[in-house]
């Protein structure tokens, strides 16, 4: 696991298992201490195994540009990141 800062949040990387696959997801958590929001990224993809899930996350949280007021992470335009790694 990751993690950036950025102005009023922590950007961490991570995997989360969903059935037999695993997703790459980043969390976005405010500073303020409130709840954490979730964020799936290469949602087309899904991951045979923790390992590849969990540094595509980490891939995907080098590439965040910014996070919007609400803690949602920015991406450039297009950006898919579908040249990381092998699922």
């Amino acid at each position: 696991m990751a993690e950036r800062e950025f102005p009023g949040f922590t950007l961490r990387s991570g995997a989360t298992r969903e059935g037999s696959r695993y997703t790459a997801l980043l969390s976005s958590h405010p500073a303020d201490g409130s709840y954490p929001s979730y964020f799936a990224v290469y949602e087309n993809r899904s991951f045979r195994d923790e390992a590849s899930a969990a540094e595509a996350a980490e891939k995907a949280l080098g590439l965040v540009l910014g996070v919007e007021d609400d803690g949602a992470p920015v991406f450039a335009e297009g950006e898919t990141g579908f040249d990381d790694v092998e699922g």
